[in-house]
């Protein structure tokens, strides 16, 4: 017999897809991070607008991180206290060390995404300091999160491969998750940070995770390297993952790596995720509008 053959007795339905997904777009965090070009307080505020005019209910709107370090994301809170209060839309923002989170928590943000690095080199590039170190700082941080009463999604950069080191262990994956698990996180984000992902990996380093956390929500923040972008968000999927990080145009990449792929593109994913009868509530159209012509778009594509 044909090893080709068709076998129905093995399931036609081995792949349970999720009804509904949630993408939240990083286009004002991750896409303009490393871009030269600073924008005002009123151009995000306009690109934010649009983005809710297109469904997207959750936008991560900027990071409080050194302005010196990344001076794109300066005006994080100027922009925070004009965004509009809106009926099932969220904001979130990224925040890194202890103060940080003090700016997030004067700023009234609710919900908060925080992350370190599955690697020493890459934790000593992003936010100088080592592996152990960061696990301490992140602990801190997700204990005084949650007595204020904040959502945390708490991340692993590099969780499926280093640009400096390598392939990474999964041991060290499944540890920060369980330590994330133990100190109250909301999420967990698997992200791929360096764009060294494959179905595959995405698949089943998403099953373990979720084994070991027993079920606490997992999410994706997955980066296009090779073309490889939405086919991991597939893994995902399969895996049943529901919330996926995406940016306009693909823009983003750390800053703090050698040649940093772009996110998955939130245009390209919600025609992806529609077309396979996922609902994601957003607008395939007016995203590509924004992508084909909005100023941050073009800008973007000036600078590199």
């Amino acid at each position: 017999m044909s090893k080709y053959s068709h076998h129905p007795e093995a399931g036609e339905n081995l792949i349970r897809l999720p009804h509904e997904v949630c993408i939240e777009d990083v286009t004002l965090r991750d896409g303009l991070q490393g871009v030269e070009r600073l924008f005002t307080v009123k151009e995000k505020l306009d690109v934010v607008m649009y983005l809710i005019k297109a469904g997207v209910k959750r936008i991560q709107v900027g990071s409080f991180v050194h302005p010196e370090k990344v001076p794109q994301m300066a005006n994080t809170e100027a922009l925070l206290q004009v965004l509009p209060n809106i009926p099932g839309v969220t904001y979130t923002v990224l925040v890194l060390n202890e103060t940080g989170l003090e700016r997030a928590v004067q700023a009234g943000v609710h919900h908060l995404y925080m992350a370190i690095s599955a690697t020493e080199t890459h934790n000593q590039k992003n936010t100088h300091c080592t592996l152990a170190e960061a696990k301490e700082r992140i602990g801190r941080m997700i204990i005084q999160s949650k007595r204020a009463h904040l959502t945390v999604r708490a991340g692993i950069m590099m969780a499926f491969g280093c640009a400096y080191e390598g392939s990474v262990p999964e041991e060290v994956v499944l540890d920060l998750a369980q330590l994330y698990y133990r100190l109250g996180a909301d999420m967990i984000d698997l992200a791929d940070t360096a764009g060294m992902a494959n179905p595959k990996k995405v698949f089943e380093l998403v099953r373990k995770v979720r084994s070991t956390t027993h079920g606490l929500p997992i999410s994706l923040h997955l980066h296009d390297t090779c073309g490889m972008g939405l086919a991991n968000l597939l893994g995902g999927l399969a895996a049943g993952v529901t919330h996926f990080d995406a940016s306009v145009a693909g823009l983003g990449g750390c800053p703090f790596i050698p040649h940093p792929a772009g996110n998955i593109a939130t245009e390209e994913a919600v025609h992806m995720i529609e077309a396979m009868g996922i609902h994601s509530g957003i607008s395939e159209r007016a995203l590509i509008r924004l992508a084909k012509t909005f100023p941050v778009v073009s800008n973007f594509r000036k600078d590199t």
